[in-house]
């Protein structure tokens, strides 16, 4: 997809000043550094190669351990030339090259390189090329390639220089350290989830397994009274009924909180209002939800504000022995902030510490700042608590 250029660059054959060409750098490195997701930061370190170069095309690949990429991001083509390419492409030719070997490349016209095969016939045309592969250490995470400097060219010489090519080697060593923070927060919030599910488990297992024992005890003690007393095998008999219906209530809960690909496929402010409403019929307490402006999120900040909201929603409704809480999402400037709020018995915010181990507050921290957010937490011993937390938008 073309892009507009940005106001600092400077146009075809026009040679950057030296404040501008940090600034382009600078710009690039904060845009690549705000993301959290694999899929963002591919997204942005490859169109800022493209703008910063002010090159025509910019490709990254991410290889896989098949012979093919995993990943291969493109910007500069249009969705329609996109779909006519067709498939990934394979690890040969020029793009192994930068795959395999340490060095960059820097080509005249790509399409007289030995190595040049295997093009689609839709893929546009390139002549001059720079291509740099993306290490972190001894391994190569991914290569970026450059296509068409939109400059004026030498006689039979390339677009690109050897400052343009310092200029990708450095943009390739911070895309490095960027790409590996990606891939470390992806995987911890797997194991984030892991131990949430296994947490779910653990809770499930003991909140049904008690509503069961006693289910059955009471169950056999109204067998036992049927004969001999009718009026108490009643009177036991419509207490199975009640466990069974707070043992329903426990599982319905629980098969809420394990549904995350709801928030992939409604959004945060959906997602939220539902499970807010299954909450709201499962418990005694009164649970509300009121949206005050909220769209769309970065995908990772709406996963931190949906699981807050559950942790929280979780102490309130089991812990605190309150009878109203109150969730409301509301916009702020670029970003949002979710309060629940619960009229329990409160705690001591002092006691931090202790009180963070029993209600997950040092996990809900955890979530908010790894998404650039803040939590904060306001309680008092019988005045119920508010947990707040703010996040800045994209």
């Amino acid at each position: 997809m073309s892009r507009s250029r940005p106001a600092h660059a400077p146009g075809p054959g026009e040679t950057p000043s030296p404040s501008a060409g940090l600034a382009a750098v600078s710009t690039a490195l904060l845009a690549m550094s705000r993301h959290l997701e694999v899929g963002d930061v591919l997204k942005t370190i490859t169109a800022s190669a493209r703008e910063l170069l002010d090159a025509e095309y910019a490709a990254l690949g991410v290889p896989d351990d098949h012979g093919g990429f995993a990943q291969f991001v493109v910007d500069g083509v249009s969705d329609e030339q996109w779909r006519a390419i067709g498939p990934l492409p394979r690890q040969h030719g020029i793009l192994a090259a930068m795959l395999h070997e340490e060095k960059a490349e820097r080509l005249a016209d790509v399409r007289k390189d030995p190595r040049f095969e295997g093009w689609p016939s839709a893929h546009p045309d390139m002549s001059d090329f720079l291509g740099m592969p993306i290490r972190d250490g001894d391994e190569t995470l991914g290569a970026l390639f450059l296509a068409n400097k939109r400059c004026p060219k030498p006689e039979g010489g390339c677009g690109f220089t050897e400052d343009d090519e310092e200029l990708l080697r450095l943009l390739a060593q911070h895309a490095a350290i960027a790409l590996t923070n990606a891939r470390l927060y992806e995987r911890s919030r797997e194991l984030t989830i892991a131990e949430e599910r296994s947490r779910l488990a653990h809770e499930l297992h003991d909140a049904v397994s008690q509503k069961l024992f006693s289910l059955r005890l009471t169950a056999q003690a109204a067998a036992t009274l049927v004969d001999r007393d009718p009026v108490r095998a009643k009177g036991e008999l419509q207490q199975v009924a009640a466990l069974a219906a707070e043992a329903a209530d426990e599982l319905r809960a629980a098969v809420v909180e394990l549904r995350p690909a709801a928030l992939e496929e409604d959004g945060l402010v959906h997602t939220l209002r539902t499970q807010i409403q299954v909450l709201d019929r499962a418990h005694a307490a009164r649970v509300t939800f009121d949206n005050q402006g909220v769209r769309a999120l970065p995908p990772a900040q709406e996963e931190a504000l949906l699981r807050v909201a559950q942790e929280a929603l979780h102490n309130a409704l089991r812990h605190s022995g309150a009878g109203r809480v109150d969730v409301v999402l509301e916009r702020s400037g670029q970003g949002a902030v979710l309060r629940i709020t619960d009229n329990g018995r409160g705690f001591e915010p002092s006691r931090v510490r202790r009180a963070g181990r029993h209600l997950g507050l040092v996990s809900m921290r955890h979530r908010a700042s790894g998404v650039g957010g803040r939590l904060t937490v306001q309680s008092a011993p019988g005045e119920g608590a508010t947990i707040k937390m703010e996040v800045p938008g994209g």
